[in-house]
């Protein structure tokens, strides 16, 4: 694709190539405002402003400037430092079967947690609750009791809570959801709330995740622990060649 040229300052082209790599330095979030035509003046503009900067600046001998040359060598440091830090790790890598192995031995750590779908009808009194549930029993759908009934706001979806895993609900409230049969509705089960009645309406059991779907995220923490391990090796091997006084 031809490298279009946009402006000329002074003899130095900025290009469109210029253009997208300056773009791609800002953060990811902002990078779409650079997409529309108007976004692209706005930053070609940036960009002409700032090499007339340059320029004046170089005019004005402020390459000589004390704050200037104390910043540019911090900044050499600091870049030679990270070039240090990426060729020692440039050979950490982290195998997909070596990620296997470590799923195959941690399955623990990667499941799916238990979680039901449930239904349930809230009321301030265990003697409410008790004739809401003879109500059920004569036939009345248990939506229909808990959009009548209920003073949770659930009720105007029947009760519907969707669902949930443990820790999600007050301990009682879980016990017994947790514990139920898929159909049936439980005696009035008191919380800080007050009286509930709850009908489990699906159960998805724990399961472990599959590798793939875990894979990278196993690959990212290895690699970290890796590369954590081989910069503290080096760092401590350097100790032991340059003298360091803490004082």
């Amino acid at each position: 694709m031809e490298n279009k040229v946009l402006a000329v300052v002074n003899g130095q082209e900025i290009t469109e190539q210029d253009l997208q790599m300056t773009a791609m330095r800002f953060p990811r979030d902002r990078q779409g405002m650079f997409a529309t035509e108007e976004g692209k003046k706005q930053l070609l503009d940036q960009m002409v402003s700032f090499e007339l900067m340059y320029i004046d600046a170089k005019e004005r001998g402020l390459e000589n400037d004390e704050n200037y040359l104390m910043q540019l060598e911090m900044a050499k440091k600091e870049i030679l430092i990270q070039t240090a830090i990426s060729k020692i790790m440039e050979d950490v890598v982290v195998t997909d079967s070596e990620a296997e192995d470590y799923y195959k031995a941690n399955q623990n750590l990667f499941m799916n947690q238990e979680t039901v779908s449930a239904k349930h009808i809230l009321v301030d009194t265990a003697e409410k609750a008790a004739e809401i549930m003879e109500e059920i029993a004569a036939g009345k759908p248990f939506s229909d009791a808990a959009a009548e009934h209920s003073s949770c706001p659930s009720g105007a979806q029947g009760g519907d809570l969707g669902a949930f895993s443990r820790g999600q609900m007050v301990p009682e409230f879980e016990d017994a959801a947790f514990s139920m049969e898929i159909g049936k509705v439980s005696e009035p089960v008191q919380t800080q709330f007050g009286y509930h009645l709850i009908k489990v309406e699906a159960r998805n059991t724990g399961s472990v995740k599959p590798f793939a779907e875990v894979k990278d995220s196993i690959k990212n923490m290895l690699l970290q622990e890796r590369q954590t391990f081989r910069y503290t090796q080096h760092v401590n091997s350097l100790k032991d060649k340059i003298k360091v006084e803490i004082k």
